[in-house]
């Protein structure tokens, strides 16, 4: 069948910017697929100043990854220490980090090939915790009835590592089962406001650009974002909690619940301090008052004494001809004030005349109230500490248990560590031994396939030539035919 003009004129435009010479160079390359599939070949890359192709082949073997401000180290770094978070920090220059999520349902039958090796396809949803999933209907633009893919299902959770803490966030969306927009940042907040939040969800409805990068800017990508903004922003207040960050309705500590120095009203309710105390506190109530009572008793003169007994809601005995206080007087004024109740002052009677110290009675009595009023020791303070060192006790325990628990794992983990890297470089060997085979065996079916159409080029080249002998042969023989018949 002969071939048109423009399967010419392509031909010959391929084979000029292709990196094979022929025809026959470039239909090689179909012989080393099967029956179906995609094979991609990269050439004619760009030299940066350094001479380094804008590509990477060597820095892994089985990857292709972009050279530049997109690869980070220090990215790259993180990727080994969080595992679960290692496709947001290496798809952006890693070709196979970011074909792995390329697809939201993986067919069975489906294969990515990078560098002779399958990758490894995933599923982002896996990487999550605490998910939920929220049913998302845009409505109708301009009176445009809805079609029946006009809803996406968002899963939203926060990555396995948020509890460490590192900035990641952002939506997967996909569109027929193809990823356009990853890790899209739909909530720019000041602090850490979404930090380990991801959400995975298949956007039908929304139109992408031409080069499958982006979607076209309308009215339904913005109420897209929008929508997605408030759904962030609603798990992030109501989970937040959950990984070590503070909750938006986190109360304030009730000290005097919590704290050993400052107990409850109730625990000292009968207490040595009940009467001048405020919520277990040691200073008395009418503390201030005293102190500044005992600096006034010597400025007062003797006219002046009655009032300065009363200053304290009591009343003070005075000082008999002895010079001694009345102890039973003053005990009895004590229970009286215990009881909330005032009595009368008690003054002891004398022979007549009784001489008064103004002075040394105000100094004493004042004395003996601050005596009475002086906190003692606390029996719920004793039983407080005793029980607070069992407890750091225990817990000193139970650290040096884990630590021993976290020695022992750790050891195991280092041991299995070691076989699996021994296992892994017996996998390598062998690999590399079946890529030699494979290579040689290719380069043999090369060879044959290249003898082959030389003998069959000069199978064809001698049909030719048997082909025109023979043609002139028959010439010859009716030329002969003709020459006999005119013979008489």
């Amino acid at each position: 069948m002969p071939r048109s003009t423009d399967w010419e004129r392509n031909l010959d435009t391929i084979v000029q910017w292709s990196p094979y010479s022929s025809e026959a160079d470039l239909l090689l390359q179909f012989n080393l697929m099967q029956d179906q599939g995609t094979r991609i070949i990269i050439y004619n890359l760009w030299e940066d100043d350094e001479g380094q192709l804008e590509f990477d082949f060597d820095f892994d073997q089985n990857d292709i990854q972009i050279r530049g401000v997109n690869r980070d180290a220090k990215k790259i770094e993180m990727a080994k220490l969080y595992p679960n978070s290692r496709h947001f920090l290496t798809y952006r220059h890693s070709l196979r980090s970011y074909a792995s999520i390329l697809y939201l349902r993986i067919p069975h039958t489906f294969r990515i090939t990078l560098r002779g090796k399958d990758v490894e396809l995933h599923d982002l949803v896996n990487d999550l915790m605490l998910k939920e999933k929220i049913t998302y209907r845009p409505q109708a633009v301009d009176g445009v009835l809805k079609a029946s893919n006009m809803f996406a299902v968002v899963t939203i959770g926060f990555v396995k590592d948020a509890k460490f803490h590192i900035d990641i966030q952002g939506f997967n969306v996909y569109h027929k089962n193809r990823l356009i927009k990853p890790f899209w940042r739909v909530w720019n907040a000041a602090g850490s406001g979404g930090r380990g939040i991801v959400g995975v969800l298949e956007a039908d409805f929304v139109q992408p650009a031409h080069d499958k990068q982006g979607f076209e800017h309308t009215n339904v990508l913005s109420r897209l974002e929008t929508k997605l903004n408030q759904i962030q922003k609603t798990f992030w207040n109501s989970n937040r909690h959950k990984i070590g960050y503070a909750s938006q309705h986190t109360k304030k500590l009730d000290f005097s619940a919590s704290s050993p120095e400052f107990p409850q009203p109730s625990s000292l309710k009968d207490g040595p301090m009940s009467h001048g105390t405020e919520y277990g506190t040691s200073t008395p109530r009418f503390g201030n008052k005293l102190s500044s009572s005992q600096s006034r008793l010597h400025e007062r003169s003797p006219l002046s004494r009655d009032d300065s007994d009363h200053e304290h809601g009591g009343h003070l005995p005075r000082q008999p001809r002895n010079g001694h206080v009345d102890h039973k007087a003053l005990s009895s004024q004590n229970a009286s004030q215990k009881d909330g109740s005032r009595s009368p002052p008690s003054i002891p009677q004398g022979d007549g005349n009784v001489k008064e110290n103004h002075s040394a009675d105000h100094i004493s009595a004042s004395n003996d109230t601050c005596n009475r009023l002086k906190p003692g020791p606390s029996k719920y303070d004793d039983s407080r500490i005793k029980h607070l060192e069992e407890e750091n006790h225990e817990l000193k325990n139970r650290i040096n248990e884990l630590e021993k628990s976290m020695l022992s794992q750790l050891q195991f983990e280092r041991d299995r560590g070691t076989m699996l890297k021994a296992q892994l470089q017996e996998l390598a060997g062998k690999q590399d031994q079946a890529d030699k085979e494979q290579e040689a065996l290719v380069d043999i079916f090369t060879e044959e396939r290249t003898r082959r159409d030389k003998e069959e080029q000069l199978l064809r080249n001698r049909l030719k030539d048997s082909s025109a002998t023979i043609q002139e042969l028959l010439k010859k023989a009716a030329s002969n035919t003709n020459k006999v018949k005119l013979e008489p």
